[in-house]
């Protein structure tokens, strides 16, 4: 085994996507969005999601836009929420929610036997017009917030929805591509909270990058 040299963090991001840039070759992604297709390599070390990713064609800016005017962020799990880089939102004034623990989504889901996560949905629209809701574990969420979107209740500037698993995730990402709402999803059922908020990261960095 050769000799490891101690990095830190900032020159182990670097030289990572050094190494994602070169193996991925000829991507065809424009700067924008291989800004966050190699965010998500980066943190799964999966190149399928150069294969798989789309976006809405109007994604990226509804993204950067809601970020900048300081929209709100919603997400589906605490773990998507504890991933997002929340000081570098501050600037912009953007807050950061996740609904799943709130005593009246816990109720509505005994009360009416739907999931958790759908019911944090129904919540979780109510504070997303205009801004970007986030869901990166499970595919109810997702459903339900389609439904929404479908019913005029929901209004986000746009949908990061990568939910992981074998039961509807596929599906749930089919539906919302036909929501008429900017997304950025995948398919198949690769996904989770860590690609999720890796999605928000990177349109964090574009923010600010438009900032300066």
């Amino acid at each position: 085994m050769g000799l490891i040299i101690p990095m830190k963090p900032d020159e182990i991001e670097k030289r990572s996507f050094k190494i994602i840039d070169n193996e991925a070759g000829d991507h065809g992604f424009p700067h924008d969005q291989w800004t966050i297709v190699r965010r998500m390599i980066h943190t799964t070390a999966d190149f399928d999601y150069i294969r798989t990713v789309r976006f809405h064609p109007e994604a990226i800016r509804a993204g950067i836009r809601a970020i900048r005017q300081g929209q709100n962020i919603v997400t589906d799990t605490e773990m998507v929420r504890a991933g997002i880089r929340k000081a570098d939102l501050e600037s912009f004034g953007v807050k950061v929610f996740c609904f799943m623990n709130e005593p009246a989504v816990i109720r509505k889901s005994k009360e009416t036997g739907i999931t958790r996560a759908a019911a944090a949905a129904d919540h979780g629209a109510l504070f997303t017009t205009d801004g970007i809701y986030t869901i990166g574990n499970a595919p109810t969420a997702l459903l339900r917030l389609t439904d929404l979107l479908e019913q005029g209740v929901a209004r986000p500037a746009l949908v990061i929805g990568l939910p992981v698993g074998f039961v509807n995730a596929a599906e749930s990402k089919t539906a919302l591509l036909n929501a008429g709402v900017p997304f950025i999803s995948n398919l198949g059922r690769k996904g989770g909270s860590n690609v999720a908020a890796s999605v928000v990261n990177a349109l964090i960095k574009l923010a600010i990058e438009e900032a300066t």
